[in-house]
């Protein structure tokens, strides 16, 4: 059974006069739902994760600052998701929850995931790219410190945008191995120093997409890993508004199943953390996030624990 952490406030807790596409997690919930190819599937509830586990990764005071609203005009601006509502705060906190929640799941059952999160541009003391905290450096802290079996940590983090954040605050982490394949000419403009980028050239397809991700992929084979942490960013399709990749639809799913098949091979447990998705019409970043939750859901299935 695959556990899926989802809240409505994932939607509800961005402005309706948001450029940022906010329909996206519900739509997606809602096509899991509705759909014959849900099976084997449960969506839970998140709970809000505690300030304390934030304050490990995070500056107390940038933290404070988010919290209780002071951050300032240019601080905000550089996150974006504005106009803030009054949820913002609780929607940021209920994502981090939802991210840590699946952690446990998958230690538990060989995969979960969260229908939101990937905040990868997210900084030790900054917020950045629609990224308040960095869920996955929070979840890298979490699992460290609470789960003793757990030495080595790999972030495969497959967005189109590079996982900048996730790089500058897990730089000194030995325990985490973070790689970032993303198109070289976008956001963020500054690139930060993963332990292994590949930046790729811009309109790329399907075929030469695979190729490097395969023979890198294999590769980390030979890595001591005890959990993948994927950043399943779909906003490689060609659909993308924000993409600058030309991945169809089934380039995407051969991307999913390289990582999937890389996780079975080595027997490790994956998080899924969704990442971005901004296709117009989004119908096609609804399709992609819910097929990867389908392939998420026949690994769980094969996962021996």
């Amino acid at each position: 059974m695959l556990e899926i952490f989802y809240h409505p406030i994932y939607t509800n807790g961005i402005s309706i006069d948001s450029k940022f596409p906010r329909d996206r997690y519900k739509l997606i919930f809602e096509s899991i739902l509705k759909s014959s190819k849900n099976y084997n599937i449960n969506f839970r509830t998140p709970e809000k994760i505690k300030i304390g586990d934030i304050y490990k990764v995070h500056q107390k005071k940038y933290v404070d600052d988010f919290i209780n609203g002071f951050l300032t005009e240019s601080q905000q601006r550089k996150i974006g998701l504005r106009p803030w509502t009054s949820q913002i705060v609780e929607r940021t906190l209920y994502i981090m929850g939802g991210s840590v929640s699946a952690l446990k799941s998958a230690i538990e059952n060989g995969a979960s995931g969260n229908l939101a999160g990937g905040t990868h541009h997210a900084y030790y003391d900054f917020g950045s790219g629609y990224c308040i905290f960095n869920d996955l450096a929070i979840c890298a802290d979490y699992c460290l410190r609470n789960f003793t079996d757990i030495k080595n940590i790999l972030i495969i983090d497959l967005d189109v945008h590079q996982g900048d954040g996730t790089a500058a605050m897990l730089k000194d982490e030995d325990s985490v191995y973070t790689f970032s394949m993303h198109c070289e000419s976008n956001f963020p403009l500054k690139k930060q120093q993963s332990d292994l980028d590949i930046g790729l050239k811009r309109n790329l397809g399907d075929n030469d997409y695979l190729k490097e991700l395969s023979s890198t992929l294999e590769k980390l084979e030979n890595r001591n890993i005890d959990i993948v942490f994927f950043q399943a960013g779909v906003d490689t399709l060609i659909f993308d508004s924000l993409g600058n990749l030309n991945l169809s639809h089934e380039g995407l799913k051969k991307r999913n199943e390289l990582v999937f098949s890389f996780c079975k091979k080595q027997n490790t447990p994956i998080v899924v953390f969704m990442g971005g998705g901004y296709s117009n019409p989004i119908d096609h970043t609804v399709n992609a996030v819910s097929e990867l939750f389908y392939q998420c859901r026949d690994f769980t299935e094969q996962f021996k624990i």
